[in-house]
């Protein structure tokens, strides 16, 4: 087994990798490599409901990424941003030093979908003009 594989054999089933419709939060974040993230986010009352991902890259950033929707899914928007790139490469496990920024990638989409709702939340109006 190639680590790639071994990488998306620990973080288990991609968690929801269709992007939800009409999401509440999105990111998209690109790295150096090519490797891009989105992340769609919906929100209830303050607490992230469920969480879905699209992404362009490798296996190793497929399971960065499946590793961080179920890290956000269920907590306060604030507990999200808790969520750091050592917890996702601790998570995933066995993922080569080389590959580490594809955490940096998945955790850095998250981040910006964060940022996307909370503006979303304090202008409800920009949803309707945002373009995932």
């Amino acid at each position: 087994m190639t680590n790639q594989e071994d990488a998306v054999t620990r973080s288990g089933t991609p968690n929801a990798p269709n992007p939800l419709t009409d999401p509440d939060g999105y990111g998209k974040n690109t790295g150096t490599c090519g490797d891009t993230v989105e992340m769609f986010l919906s929100v209830k009352d303050q607490r992230i409901a469920k969480v879905s991902f699209r992404i362009d890259g490798c296996s190793n950033t497929l399971a960065c990424a499946s590793a961080v929707a179920r890290f956000a899914e269920g907590r306060t928007l604030r507990e999200a941003w808790e969520i750091t790139v050592e917890q996702v490469i601790t998570h995933v496990g066995n993922l080569p030093p080389e590959f580490e920024h594809c955490a940096e990638v998945a955790v850095g989409a998250l981040y910006l979908a964060l940022v996307n709702a909370q503006e979303i939340r304090q202008s409800p109006w920009k949803k309707m003009y945002r373009k995932p």
